[in-house]
């Protein structure tokens, strides 16, 4: 048995490393060559651009400053839009190593390998198979090895969304409290993300935490409900299963005597 059960984990890591090197070849050359093809990304290269060029690490602008905003997406000042967190990243890897190219896409790139490792780590908690097969959904589609080197800071967004969602998840299935560092790192990574795009992050943040409070309001008045109305329902099912109502039995005596008695209680 320990023989099979050791060939099945053999198995189970080359699948894995045969998913984890398909993966990390997409996410790496889905977008050769590398252009900035659209006004989204080249506004965020220009931010990066302009913190080295003209110092500007707290205020930046577009591309187009000085002309006319095209468009109610765009401010008609040309402030940028997005907070400067992927960009001081990307400032930073330039001058490491002197490369736009690199320097705009790792980001990016560096997130969706850290998004793949959670995801799988959160699914591993079902089971080998269920972690392989959230992996492969999530690494094998247009969408993520599109956005994986992209100009952009959606996958940042993703990865520090996931990580909130996360946590939480992992607080309500082990049930366990919040312990003061479960707060600093849930703090970290909202922090994190509001510099990353802003308050954004509330929007997919805040739903399911309403959400899960209502049911949980909902379920603990239902179940003090139950346990005061319980025995009364056990009563009824005994009067349904009783068939026929014409009966004189249920005529007299539920009928009357009790439907009085419990007109009597409620009033």
């Amino acid at each position: 048995m320990s023989r099979i059960e050791s060939v099945k984990r053999g198995q189970n890591w080359r699948m894995l490393l045969i998913v984890s090197v398909i993966t990390v070849c997409f996410f790496a050359v889905s977008n050769l060559p590398w252009n900035l093809d659209d006004y989204d990304q080249a506004k965020q290269a220009f931010v990066s651009f302009q913190m080295i060029g003209q110092q500007r690490w707290l205020y930046q602008t577009t591309p187009d400053e000085g002309t006319k905003a095209s468009g109610g997406r765009h401010s008609p000042h040309h402030i940028n839009s997005k907070p400067p967190a992927v960009a001081w990243v990307s400032a930073a890897l330039y001058q490491l190593t002197r490369s736009w190219d690199f320097a705009w896409r790792f980001p990016s790139f560096a997130t969706a390998l850290a998004l793949a490792v959670l995801v799988f780590r959160g699914a591993r908690t079902f089971g080998d198979l269920p972690a392989l097969c959230a992996l492969a959904a999530f690494g094998l589609n247009l969408l993520s090895v599109r956005l994986a080197t992209l100009v952009r800071t959606d996958m940042p967004l993703a990865l520090v969304t996931f990580a909130v969602g996360f946590l939480m998840f992992e607080k309500i299935r082990t049930r366990t409290s919040w312990t003061t560092r479960d707060r600093v790192v849930l703090f970290a990574v909202l922090t994190a993300a509001m510099f990353v795009k802003g308050p954004i992050v509330w929007a997919f943040v805040l739903p399911p935490l309403v959400l899960y409070q209502l049911l949980r309001k909902l379920a603990s008045r239902f179940s003090k409900c139950m346990e005061r109305m319980g025995s009364l329902d056990c009563f009824f099912r005994l009067v349904l299963s009783l068939g026929d109502f014409r009966d004189p039995f249920y005529r007299w005596i539920l009928r009357r005597r009790y439907s009085e008695r419990i007109r009597c209680a409620l009033s």
